[in-house]
Order: C-alpha cells, then sequence, then structure tokens
C-alpha cells in the first residue's frame, strides 16, 4: 500500500501540472504540498465509494483551502469518482471541475470553498450532525496556514472543543507560503500546535510529505476520544518541483511548456 501511495502521489503531481498548464491558471503550489496528505486520506482512511457518493455513513471531506482544487480532483479521478480524462478541462466554460470546488457539479464533493476560514466550521456543523443522528462518520477538513490567519478558524476551534467533536480532524498543510510571501513575515501562525492545544484540541504533529507518518497520525486521530484532533502537517510548498519549492510566486501562476516539461521530468 505504501509504495502503491507513493505512486500515486508521482501521478497526482504530473496530473496538477498538466491541467493547470492546460488552463492557464489556478494554483501549483498550495496543490502539490498536500498531495500526500489528500492520497493517504482518500487511498487508506476515509471510508468514501465512488459508486455511492451520497452515501449517508461516508467520511466527510472539506477542502477549506479551495484554490487547491487541483489537488482534491485528482485524488477523485484516481478513486474512480469521474473520468481521469475531465482534468484537462480544468477552469474550461461549462466544465464541473471550476476553479474552486463547486458541490452540485462534481460527485465526492461535499461542500463547495474558496471563500478562506469556512470549512472548519461547515466540519463542525457535518460532526454535530452526525453525533445527533448516531452515525460514526468523520469529518476530515484540510486548512492552509495562512487560512488560520482568519478569526473564523479560531471561532471554529472553540466550538469543535466545546462540543466534543472527536469525529472532526483538522489538517494544517503548513508550508509557510502564502501568497504573496511567508506566513511568518505576513501574519505569524505559530506555534500552531500550542494554540490548537490551548484550544483543547488533542494536536498531532507530522511530515506532511511521510505517508507512514500520516497514516500513524490519522490513526492517533480516530483513536482521541472526547476532542477534535488537529494535524499540523509540514510541508514545502510547490513539493516536488525544485524552481517551485518554498516560492511565494508559485502560488497562482500557471507553468509554460518548457516549465512543464522540466517540471514533469523532474516529478518521473
Amino acid at each position: 500500500m505504501h509504495t502503491d501511495l507513493l505512486d500515486l502521489c508521482r501521478q497526482m503531481r504530473q496530473d496538477i501540472l498538466e491541467m493547470i498548464h492546460a488552463a492557464g491558471s489556478g494554483h501549483p503550489g498550495g496543490s502539490l504540498s498536500c498531495v500526500e496528505i489528500l492520497a493517504t486520506l482518500y487511498f487508506d482512511v476515509m471510508r468514501v465509494d465512488p459508486d455511492k457518493p451520497d452515501d449517508p455513513n461516508r467520511d466527510r471531506f472539506l477542502l477549506s483551502k479551495g484554490h487547491a482544487a487541483p489537488a482534491l480532483y485528482c485524488a477523485l479521478a484516481h478513486k474512480g469518482f469521474f473520468d481521469r480524462s475531465l482534468l484537462s478541462t480544468l477552469r474550461s466554460l461549462g466544465s464541473p471541475l471550476q476553479g474552486h470546488p463547486h458541490m452540485s457539479s462534481l460527485p465526492g464533493l461535499d461542500c463547495s470553498s474558496g471563500s478562506l476560514g469556512q470549512g472548519l466550521s461547515i466540519a463542525n456543523g457535518l460532526a454535530l450532525a452526525a453525533k445527533k443522528q448516531r452515525r460514526d462518520y468523520r469529518a476530515y477538513c484540510l486548512m492552509g496556514d495562512g487560512e488560520v490567519q482568519e478569526g473564523q478558524v479560531w471561532e471554529a476551534a472553540m466550538t469543535a472543543a466545546q462540543f466534543g467533536l472527536d469525529n472532526v480532524c483538522a489538517i494544517v498543510d503548513n508550508n509557510g507560503v502564502q501568497l504573496d510571501g511567508t506566513t511568518a513575515e505576513i501574519m505569524n501562525v505559530e506555534p500552531l500546535g500550542d494554540k490548537f492545544r490551548a484550544f483543547g484540541w488533542h494536536v498531532v504533529g507530522v511530515d506532511g510529505h511521510d505517508i507512514k507518518a500520516l497514516q500513524l497520525a490519522f490513526q492517533l486521530a480516530a483513536t482521541t476520544k472526547g476532542r477534535p484532533t488537529a494535524i499540523i502537517a509540514q510541508t514545502v510548498k510547490g513539493k516536488g518541483v525544485a524552481f517551485m519549492e518554498n516560492l511565494c510566486a508559485w502560488h497562482g501562476k500557471a507553468p509554460n511548456q518548457e516549465e512543464l516539461a522540466a517540471a514533469l521530468a523532474e516529478i518521473k
């Protein structure tokens, strides 16, 4: 399984770059940084079935950092929610693969996103519903580290702890770089782990590109009772492509043909 997931991650990175290049726009940096997180969730952790996308007992996934939609679309396509040929239509007029996820356009999406800071609140609502309906599904919410500068995130953090939502798992894609600089320069969010702990959360720190470590972190989250879990995943913006890594310039820029060829050669 571990080897299979590594191969999947390589393919997802290639798909992400090709689809953003074809679209002429998109967000490669933050999409590449969360590949291992999504691959681990969809292919090893979450209870989801592409043949039953609306199963009321399925686990829920909320991509709060909606600009990383290319990575989520790749995970859904490889899982079988829709044909992979659709990936090449990213951001095209009439395509269900919009620049940010739109849940009524595509099977497998549990929320629309793009306006940052809202995903954890939605995860809380789904988790509260599960508790009241006596269902055992879990709600996983992936956020960006720049996103946690939003005040609503911390209101949601208080809420999840207040109601003991142990079926909520927040994952922070902590790559240290946002739209036009580092998070440390723009609005320092550290120490993230200590902040979530102060809000009453169980916290797990992990290398966000280490699949085995991610698998263990999600197991710890699932077995923690009485409080929500935050997984602080240390990642690299633009992971896998040397000339994109740790550079805010690649937050929302499509590679040209020469850059695409160089990136694909490196990933292979």
